[in-house]
């Protein structure tokens, strides 16, 4: 008896151990990523924390438009108490990168030039912009690009993210699903505007950009206001067979 007791107890010391290992390792969390372009591919952060290609997915394989039907509509809840740090308190690390330099690194593609972690050299397809960016050197890259959280952590707040868990806020916040290296002034017009108040200037990438709003919303149940859910519709009727972007 005192074995079979010792025995479920390991087990359960052992259950604990592999939850808190996942908290603390964000690298674990597999997200994918849609290119500008349709290629026909994904990629995404792996168990070790490389990217790699994959098949495209879907949220439950449905359309975007299907999935901007399951989201709540809901007016904004205050702005209050809101502060980055109610989501993370920086990059993470991964294989001794950190996520900033991977998702630049994803997104440079074959282009990127390293030095460490450090993309020093490259170029690719800005998303929000549609302008192909060259970069020679570390720098150029410091201040032309930026991480952008594609649904806002400031709109997350405001839409169901401040009633959570902080490990489900640092979840939006790290995920990357809701990552894009971007051009830094399109950035910062965006500000934490959602799709009412701010869309792409490249037309080209809209669907795609709504498309991986309401994934992120719906994967991690925020809500949309009613301005919100019109503006994404009209993206929308002129891609009604945009896919839904999921893991």
């Amino acid at each position: 008896m005192k074995l079979k007791t010792r025995r479920i107890s390991a087990v359960l010391v052992a259950i604990v151990g592999v939850v808190v290992w996942l908290c603390v390792n964000p690298e674990s969390y597999e997200s994918i990523f849609t290119p500008v372009e349709n290629t026909g591919a994904e990629a995404g952060v792996t168990d070790e924390g490389s990217i790699n290609d994959g098949d495209v997915t879907s949220v439950d394989g449905r359309l975007a438009v299907e999935v901007l039907g399951l989201l709540e509509v809901k007016g904004r809840a205050p702005k209050t108490g809101y502060t980055r740090e109610q989501f993370y308190n920086g990059w993470p690390m991964i294989e001794g990168c950190s996520l900033r330099q991977k998702i630049i690194k994803r997104e440079f593609g074959d282009s990127a030039v390293l030095d460490g972690c450090n993309v020093v050299a490259g170029e690719y397809d800005e998303p929000y912009t549609g302008d192909h960016l060259k970069f020679a050197v570390r720098d150029e890259i410091s201040k032309g690009v930026q991480i952008d959280h594609v649904v806002a952590l400031s709109d997350a707040w405001q839409k169901g993210a401040q009633y959570m868990d902080a490990s489900v806020r640092y979840e939006i916040a790290t995920d990357p699903l809701n990552l894009l290296a971007v051009d830094a002034s399109a950035n910062s017009k965006k500000s934490d505007g959602d799709a009412a108040t701010w869309l792409p200037s490249n037309k080209k990438f809209r669907c795609q950009y709504v498309a991986r709003q309401v994934s992120v919303k719906y994967k991690y149940s925020l809500w949309v206001t009613e301005a919100e859910k019109e503006a994404i519709s009209r993206v929308l009727q002129s891609c009604p067979n945009e896919p839904s972007v999921g893991i």
